[in-house]
């Protein structure tokens, strides 16, 4: 057979079977015995463009994470877990609203002064708690309500309703609605931050950024506890970021021109040979002009959906479906192609692949301004950043936001959770767990260190049709293991022999660790 049709036949076969098509290699090394074995593993992309099996998976997982923690009625252990989450990548970084204002605010004090312009927020005494307050209704019967809210962004001119396209897109403001996707994560860490202070308790929130048709980009959040919808509707309305960075309006260098290039020490102008100004400079005049004003700020718009929501019901169910819908999802063409939603998309991208997205963005160098902590190898426009990708246009980083105390588990406790729930059926089944199984716990030695030690490996191309064939007939005897398996707790099937069970990951999603 053809390798070509090879390569295309196991690719839909393993997208029907819902394997990973990007896997990875890694030696597992037990460093007590000091036997190592290959294993073939899921890349766990989050995004459908790149797999689309594990970014099913990894929604599934979000989904459990959403209805663990939107409706709790024990209070988490939130100091254990801040102390675990100072090493906890997933944690620490899904809680901005806990790192208070844009990296700046602490030097500069105009970042965190109030607009006159910008209606006054009522503040109540914070109680010590996040969960929602407990109403007593008819009948004696007590509820804990929570609430599902959705923020978007303004307008930046006529849409045509239905495509998402400008009614004229020399009138649509492009650079604005870059630079508010560029910076809408900051905003919405400004909300949370009022939000908490006018609701009077620490709110814990699980939101997704999905990818609105118009391109702007909107946020689904679950709030747990019940909030006056009048507070929401004023703390949205009064909520905005200002991003005060060196001014960047007017391009210095242009595609075509020749670019600043670095000399050991400085990005030197390529006709003066001069250095450029410094990030450190260009902030020091910035905080000397009184008269200076941010270079951006943005707001929400006036579209704001509320809803308030019971736990364990069909609406709730269907809000986590909801919510988690498009975390895999980009703005991606639909399967029709549209040349006019096509260049729509071309011209919000033509912004985006030339505006900074932080203060170490190589597009700083535009503008005539040496990066934070420039480095040699710097060129605008290679930015490595998703936020100037044509998928993601201006949203970069990650489009799941959850706060710390949401379900007091990180994302990994949440997989080795539904891990576990087939795992012990497979063992009480008389499977027994597979050497792979064992290496994936987290085992320690005698003194305390980590007993499996696990390193990449390169995955010759020529060799990955053959791992995702692997990985494919791996999860088809993992299913039959594990149905076999709830058929022999049910009664209804003949005890097994004592065989190695693989390493499933849960009912729908396996891990796909396959022992080469």
């Amino acid at each position: 057979m053809d390798p070509k049709l090879a390569s295309d036949v196991t690719l839909d076969l393993a997208l029907k079977e819902g394997v990973c098509i990007r896997p990875v290699l890694h030696q597992v090394t037990d460093v007590q015995t000091g036997h190592t074995i290959t294993v073939v593993m899921a890349c766990r992309a989050t995004r459908e463009s790149r797999c689309p099996s594990c970014a099913a998976a990894a929604r599934r997982v979000r989904m459990q994470q959403c209805a663990e923690g939107w409706h709790l009625e024990e209070e988490p252990d939130l100091d254990t877990r801040a102390a675990e989450s100072a090493e906890d990548d997933e944690l620490a970084d899904d809680d901005p609203a806990d790192a208070g204002d844009e990296e700046e605010a602490s030097r500069r004090t105009r970042s965190t002064r109030r607009r006159s312009d910008s209606p006054d927020l009522p503040v109540r005494p914070a109680e010590r708690r996040t969960i929602g307050q407990v109403y007593e209704g008819n009948l004696g019967r007590r509820y804990r309500p929570s609430m599902f809210v959705t923020l978007t962004l303004p307008s930046y001119g006529a849409i045509v309703q239905g495509r998402g396209v400008p009614v004229n897109p020399d009138e649509y403001d492009y650079r604005t609605a870059a630079l508010d996707a560029m910076h809408f994560t900051k905003l919405l860490d400004r909300w949370v931050l009022s939000l908490r202070r006018c609701a009077g308790y620490k709110v814990q929130y699980f939101g997704a950024i999905e990818a609105q048709r118009r391109l702007a980009p909107h946020f689904h959040v679950a709030l747990r506890g019940a909030i006056p919808r009048q507070v929401i509707r004023q703390v949205t309305r009064a909520t905005y970021t200002q991003i005060w960075w060196p001014t960047f309006d007017q391009p210095v260098y242009c595609d075509g021109d020749e670019f600043p290039e670095w000399d050991g020490i400085d990005y030197l102008d390529p006709a003066t040979k001069w250095p450029l100004r410094t990030w450190d400079d260009a902030l020091r005049e910035l905080d000397d002009d009184l008269d200076a004003k941010p270079a951006h700020t943005l707001g929400f718009g006036r579209q704001l959906d509320i809803q308030g929501l019971l736990g364990g019901t069909p609406d709730a169910d269907r809000s986590v479906r909801y919510l988690t819908k498009s975390i895999a999802d980009t703005y991606t063409q639909d399967d029709v192609y549209d040349s006019t939603y096509d260049a729509h998309i071309s011209r919000l991208h033509d912004q985006v692949k030339i505006l900074p997205c932080s203060p170490t963005c190589s597009n700083w160098l535009r503008y005539g301004i040496q990066p934070k902590d420039a480095g040699p190898g710097l060129v605008p426009g290679t930015c490595s950043s998703n936020a100037h990708s044509w998928e993601d246009l201006g949203v970069g980083g990650r489009r799941v936001q959850v706060s710390r105390g949401w379900s007091n588990k990180t994302l990994a406790e949440h997989r080795a959770d539904r891990s576990a729930v087939v795992r012990k059926v497979l063992e009480e089944a008389g499977y027994e767990p597979s050497d792979v199984d064992r290496m994936s716990t987290q085992a320690l030695t005698d003194t305390g260190e980590p007993r499996y030690r696990w390193s990449a490996v390169t995955l010759p191309p020529e060799k990955a049709t053959g791992a995702i064939l692997d990985s494919i007939l791996e999860r088809r005897r993992w299913r039959a293991q594990y149905e076999r398996a709830k058929t022999i707790l049910n009664g209804t099937g003949p005890p097994v022999d004592s065989n190695s069970a693989t390493d499933p990951d849960d009912e729908e999603e396996g891990e796909h660790h396959v022992r080469c």
